[in-house]
């Protein structure tokens, strides 16, 4: 039986017919043929399945996994072996989402304590049941801004991740809303420029904590400044830090946002990842995406219900608060799982390791003489230096060793030349780091 309809034969060449074209092979005329596999897979038939998997253990030590030292919004935290244990079960891997609640009170159970375990993180009162990735849900808590002020522009700071803004500015350039970006002063929000750039058309204000730099920057006082401008303050926070960070209900947030990744999640190549969204119970309905909530039977049980649904594709698309039609349930279902594990206590205890191998790898750095800080700010597990080296040359050297760090801010452009990003979390022993440190002291 199939997990799911396979095309047939007709479905494809209807397909084909409607698209104008012969092959499905042309769908894919804009990949480079560099890039494209075409031979056969050596994969020999003659082999018994215990062979087979001696042949391809032998390949994969051709693979070099490498220790991680970078971050940069995904982050190399511990994943407990419960989390494959239990997602792995064919009854969380082949579900989709629960268009019918009677019959998926499992998979709402875990989605109600996800939205709950945000709730927690974040101190505000509400949490959709996940969406794709930290980008669009930033994304996703403009728009929200824009709905609830019934204005059309978003301040954003420039100390955001660029990855994320790219998706801010696609997002709000096809629906026709507006940006401006906050000026950064020291690697953190000038406040003097939010106060000249706020006005009656600004709908809300974003800023993310730890930045892009890895500082953990101060809000006091933006809150009342944004809102007695009757606009909504947005904080998009990478959710492991809000374990030992003050909580976005806590800097005044109307909004909360950002991705989850370094709850139990692998960095796997830069994804799948999970985005969340937080915030007060009197803009609910104009939060996109789905909630899960609770009542109770005719017979006093407590059953799971999807609440507020009735926004997304039940209606006419121009209506809905959201492009959202779906959430990565099972990549919140990792969260819940990690989150269950570790506790209050654990995920303290990650960050507590996090932020010692960070100073002390920063220390180490700061010691050679070939890095120096050029912004003197607080950070928690990751941090941006200037260096005297190359940065080619760095980047080489610690590859040649198995290590990826020492990545170039200058990746996103022109205005971050020299500067040069370090993660530390839980994983990396101090043996690796000073491993870090040595091969740093070789070169000049």
């Amino acid at each position: 039986m199939f997990k799911y309809f396979p095309h047939t034969k007709a479905d494809i060449d209807a397909m084909l017919k409607s698209l104008n074209i012969s092959s499905i092979d042309e769908l894919f005329k804009d990949v480079p043929e560099s890039v494209i596999f075409n031979s056969d897979y050596d994969v020999p038939s003659y082999l018994s399945e215990s062979e087979l998997r001696t042949h391809f253990a032998e390949l994969s030590k051709k693979n070099q996994e490498l220790t991680l030292f970078s971050g940069l919004g995904l982050y190399d935290h511990y994943q407990p072996a419960v989390i494959d244990a239990l997602t792995s079960r064919e009854e969380f891997m082949t579900s989709y989402t629960p268009y019918q609640p009677e019959i998926s009170q499992g998979t709402l159970q875990y989605i109600f304590e996800y939205q709950s375990m945000i709730q927690t993180l974040t101190g505000l009162e509400v949490s959709n049941a996940s969406m794709y990735d930290g980008a669009t849900a930033t994304a996703e808590a403009c728009f929200m801004a824009c709905a609830v002020a019934r204005r059309n522009k978003v301040l954003l700071s420039s100390t955001l991740n660029p990855n994320t803004i790219n998706v801010i500015k696609t997002y709000l350039k096809y629906k026709e809303l507006e940006w401006d970006f906050i000026a950064e002063r020291d690697g953190v929000v000038d406040i003097e420029d939010l106060k000249n750039k706020l006005n009656k058309d600004i709908a809300g204000v974003i800023v993310q904590k730890p930045n892009i730099y890895g500082i953990i920057e101060n809000y006091e006082g933006f809150s009342e400044l944004i809102k007695a401008n009757k606009s909504l303050f947005i904080v998009n926070a990478d959710i492991s830090t809000l374990g030992v960070l003050k909580s976005p209900k806590e800097e005044g947030a109307d909004i909360a946002c950002g991705d989850c990744q370094s709850l139990g999640m692998p960095v796997a190549f830069g994804g799948p990842t999970l985005g969340y969204l937080a915030t007060q119970k009197e803009y609910v309905r104009k939060m996109p995406g789905r909630i899960c909530g609770y009542t109770h039977d005719l017979e006093g049980k407590r059953a799971f219900v999807l609440t507020l649904q009735a926004r997304e594709q039940h209606i006419r698309r121009s209506k809905a608060n959201s492009n959202i039609c779906s959430n990565q349930s099972l990549m919140a279902l990792f969260a819940t799982i990690y989150l269950s594990t570790m506790g209050k206590y654990g995920l303290k205890q990650v960050n507590n390791l996090s932020y010692q191998g960070a100073h002390y790898l920063y220390d180490k750095l700061v010691a050679t003489g070939k890095f120096f800080d050029p912004f003197q700010k607080p950070f928690l597990k990751e941090f941006t230096l200037k260096t005297s080296i190359a940065k080619e040359t760095l980047q080489t050297a610690l590859l040649e060793k198995g290590i990826f760090g020492g990545v170039g801010l200058d990746v996103f452009g022109e205005r971050y030349d020299g500067l040069i990003n370090f993660s530390v979390t839980e994983k990396r022993t101090k043996a690796e780091i000073d491993n870090l440190v040595k091969i740093v002291e070789g070169l000049s």
